[in-house]
Protein backbone atom coordinates (compact mmCIF):
# COMPACT_ATOMS: atom_id res chain seq x y z
CA UNK A 1 0.00 0.00 0.00
CA UNK A 2 1.31 3.27 -0.75
CA UNK A 3 1.72 5.85 1.68
CA UNK A 4 -0.86 8.66 -0.25
CA UNK A 5 -3.83 5.66 -0.34
CA UNK A 6 -5.02 7.14 2.79
CA UNK A 7 -6.57 9.98 0.98
CA UNK A 8 -8.08 11.43 5.07
CA UNK A 9 -4.68 12.43 6.10
CA UNK A 10 -4.37 16.06 6.62
CA UNK A 11 -3.32 18.23 3.96
CA UNK A 12 -0.49 19.50 5.62
CA UNK A 13 0.61 16.30 6.87
CA UNK A 14 1.63 15.71 3.12
CA UNK A 15 5.00 17.19 0.66
CA UNK A 16 3.82 18.61 -2.31
CA UNK A 17 6.12 19.55 -5.57
CA UNK A 18 5.08 22.21 -7.21
CA UNK A 19 6.51 21.53 -10.89
CA UNK A 20 6.59 23.38 -14.08
CA UNK A 21 8.30 22.79 -17.87
CA UNK A 22 8.84 24.57 -20.56
CA UNK A 23 9.36 22.80 -23.86
CA UNK A 24 10.13 23.46 -27.12
CA UNK A 25 6.21 23.09 -28.14
CA UNK A 26 3.38 21.55 -26.84
CA UNK A 27 3.47 17.66 -28.90
CA UNK A 28 5.02 15.69 -26.31
CA UNK A 29 5.66 13.08 -28.97
CA UNK A 30 7.81 14.94 -31.18
CA UNK A 31 8.87 18.06 -28.83
CA UNK A 32 11.51 18.16 -25.95
CA UNK A 33 11.90 19.16 -22.09
CA UNK A 34 14.01 22.33 -22.06
CA UNK A 35 14.06 23.26 -18.58
CA UNK A 36 12.45 21.63 -15.11
CA UNK A 37 11.15 23.78 -12.15
CA UNK A 38 10.45 22.21 -8.29
CA UNK A 39 9.37 23.90 -5.42
CA UNK A 40 8.29 22.28 -2.53
CA UNK A 41 5.33 22.55 -0.17
CA UNK A 42 6.13 21.22 3.29
CA UNK A 43 4.05 21.50 6.29
CA UNK A 44 1.90 24.31 4.87
CA UNK A 45 4.82 26.16 3.77
CA UNK A 46 6.39 26.71 0.37
CA UNK A 47 10.36 25.70 1.44
CA UNK A 48 12.00 27.91 -1.53
CA UNK A 49 15.60 27.18 0.30
CA UNK A 50 14.66 23.38 -1.19
CA UNK A 51 14.01 24.88 -4.85
CA UNK A 52 15.29 23.20 -7.75
CA UNK A 53 15.78 24.42 -11.06
CA UNK A 54 18.02 22.92 -14.12
CA UNK A 55 18.39 23.23 -17.68
CA UNK A 56 17.64 19.59 -19.87
CA UNK A 57 20.01 18.09 -22.38
CA UNK A 58 17.25 15.45 -24.63
CA UNK A 59 18.35 12.80 -26.35
CA UNK A 60 18.79 13.68 -30.18
CA UNK A 61 18.79 16.87 -32.29
CA UNK A 62 15.92 19.03 -30.72
CA UNK A 63 14.45 22.47 -32.53
CA UNK A 64 14.45 25.34 -29.59
CA UNK A 65 13.48 27.97 -31.75
CA UNK A 66 10.14 28.03 -31.56
CA UNK A 67 9.04 28.37 -28.71
CA UNK A 68 12.39 30.74 -28.21
CA UNK A 69 10.20 34.24 -27.55
CA UNK A 70 8.45 32.36 -24.95
CA UNK A 71 10.95 31.03 -22.78
CA UNK A 72 13.99 32.74 -23.94
CA UNK A 73 16.08 29.45 -23.71
CA UNK A 74 17.97 30.22 -26.67
CA UNK A 75 19.99 26.97 -29.18
CA UNK A 76 22.47 25.43 -27.65
CA UNK A 77 21.76 26.63 -23.87
CA UNK A 78 21.09 23.34 -23.04
CA UNK A 79 24.58 21.91 -24.61
CA UNK A 80 25.89 21.45 -21.37
CA UNK A 81 23.09 20.04 -19.24
CA UNK A 82 22.41 17.03 -17.51
CA UNK A 83 20.60 14.42 -19.85
CA UNK A 84 17.38 14.05 -19.71
CA UNK A 85 17.51 10.95 -17.75
CA UNK A 86 19.37 11.97 -14.91
CA UNK A 87 17.03 15.09 -14.62
CA UNK A 88 13.94 12.17 -14.85
CA UNK A 89 15.69 10.40 -12.15
CA UNK A 90 16.37 13.52 -9.78
CA UNK A 91 12.13 14.51 -10.52
CA UNK A 92 10.74 11.18 -9.89
CA UNK A 93 12.84 10.83 -6.74
CA UNK A 94 11.06 13.50 -5.13
CA UNK A 95 7.69 12.75 -6.65
CA UNK A 96 7.84 9.25 -6.04
CA UNK A 97 6.95 10.21 -2.13
CA UNK A 98 5.20 13.06 -2.22
CA UNK A 99 2.47 14.49 -4.32
CA UNK A 100 2.91 16.55 -7.89
CA UNK A 101 1.33 19.77 -8.05
CA UNK A 102 0.98 21.56 -10.96
CA UNK A 103 -1.13 24.12 -13.15
CA UNK A 104 -2.61 22.25 -15.69
CA UNK A 105 -1.69 18.78 -15.59
CA UNK A 106 -2.24 17.25 -18.91
CA UNK A 107 0.51 18.61 -20.22
CA UNK A 108 2.98 17.97 -17.63
CA UNK A 109 2.29 14.97 -17.48
CA UNK A 110 2.14 13.54 -20.76
CA UNK A 111 5.56 15.08 -20.89
CA UNK A 112 6.88 13.36 -18.33
CA UNK A 113 5.49 10.35 -19.47
CA UNK A 114 6.66 10.39 -22.80
CA UNK A 115 10.27 10.97 -21.55
CA UNK A 116 10.23 8.55 -19.38
CA UNK A 117 9.28 6.19 -21.94
CA UNK A 118 11.90 7.69 -24.45
CA UNK A 119 14.74 6.85 -21.85
CA UNK A 120 13.18 3.46 -20.59
CA UNK A 121 12.75 5.01 -17.11
CA UNK A 122 9.55 3.64 -14.45
CA UNK A 123 6.89 6.10 -14.49
CA UNK A 124 6.28 6.77 -10.66
CA UNK A 125 2.75 6.86 -11.19
CA UNK A 126 2.54 10.23 -8.67
CA UNK A 127 -1.08 11.81 -6.50
CA UNK A 128 -1.41 14.91 -8.74
CA UNK A 129 -2.99 17.52 -7.88
CA UNK A 130 -4.09 20.47 -10.49
CA UNK A 131 -4.63 23.78 -9.63
CA UNK A 132 -7.16 24.47 -13.11
CA UNK A 133 -9.57 21.74 -11.27
CA UNK A 134 -9.13 23.25 -7.99
CA UNK A 135 -10.15 26.86 -9.76
CA UNK A 136 -13.18 25.06 -11.08
CA UNK A 137 -14.36 23.60 -7.72
CA UNK A 138 -14.13 27.01 -6.07
CA UNK A 139 -16.78 28.38 -8.96
CA UNK A 140 -18.53 25.70 -7.78
CA UNK A 141 -18.21 26.50 -4.49
CA UNK A 142 -19.02 30.95 -5.65
CA UNK A 143 -22.07 29.41 -7.47
CA UNK A 144 -23.56 28.29 -4.15
CA UNK A 145 -22.67 31.68 -2.82
CA UNK A 146 -23.88 34.12 -5.10
CA UNK A 147 -25.57 34.56 -8.56
CA UNK A 148 -23.81 34.07 -11.61
CA UNK A 149 -20.23 34.97 -9.69
CA UNK A 150 -17.54 35.77 -12.68
CA UNK A 151 -15.62 33.10 -14.27
CA UNK A 152 -12.16 32.38 -12.84
CA UNK A 153 -9.02 32.75 -15.47
CA UNK A 154 -7.57 29.03 -15.98
CA UNK A 155 -4.26 30.66 -16.87
CA UNK A 156 -1.81 31.05 -13.98
CA UNK A 157 -1.18 34.61 -13.92
CA UNK A 158 -4.80 34.81 -14.62
CA UNK A 159 -5.89 32.79 -11.93
CA UNK A 160 -3.69 34.40 -9.24
CA UNK A 161 -4.71 38.31 -10.10
CA UNK A 162 -8.34 37.09 -9.41
CA UNK A 163 -7.07 35.84 -6.27
CA UNK A 164 -5.06 38.68 -5.38
CA UNK A 165 -1.60 37.40 -5.92
CA UNK A 166 0.72 39.41 -7.34
CA UNK A 167 2.53 39.15 -11.04
CA UNK A 168 5.20 37.13 -11.62
CA UNK A 169 8.13 36.07 -14.58
CA UNK A 170 5.89 33.82 -16.46
CA UNK A 171 7.34 31.10 -18.75
CA UNK A 172 10.55 30.25 -16.43
CA UNK A 173 10.08 27.15 -15.12
CA UNK A 174 11.33 28.07 -11.59
CA UNK A 175 9.06 30.83 -11.43
CA UNK A 176 5.89 29.32 -12.80
CA UNK A 177 6.87 26.28 -10.33
CA UNK A 178 6.89 28.84 -7.48
CA UNK A 179 3.63 30.30 -8.42
CA UNK A 180 1.61 27.38 -8.81
CA UNK A 181 2.58 26.75 -5.22
CA UNK A 182 1.31 30.11 -4.11
CA UNK A 183 -1.54 29.43 -6.18
CA UNK A 184 -2.34 25.90 -4.59
CA UNK A 185 -2.06 27.86 -1.05
CA UNK A 186 -4.88 30.20 -2.22
CA UNK A 187 -7.31 28.17 -3.65
CA UNK A 188 -6.60 25.49 -0.65
CA UNK A 189 -7.31 28.13 2.12
CA UNK A 190 -10.39 29.68 -0.14
CA UNK A 191 -12.20 25.93 -0.35
CA UNK A 192 -10.75 25.07 3.36
CA UNK A 193 -9.34 22.16 2.36
CA UNK A 194 -8.55 19.87 5.40
CA UNK A 195 -7.46 16.40 4.10
CA UNK A 196 -6.13 15.27 0.98
CA UNK A 197 -9.12 14.35 -0.38
CA UNK A 198 -10.27 17.78 -0.39
CA UNK A 199 -7.65 18.40 -3.17
CA UNK A 200 -7.50 15.09 -5.38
Amino acid sequence: MRWWTDRRQPWDGVTFWALDLETTGLDPQHDRILSVGMVPVREGLIRWGDRHYTLVRSPGKTSESGALGVHQILPGDTASAPKEEEVLTFVFDRIDNAVLLVHHAPIDIRFLRAAARRVHHRWPAPRVVDTVRLLGRLELRMERLEPYPPALPRGLDGARKALGLPGHCAHHALADALATAELFLALRNRLDARTLSDLT
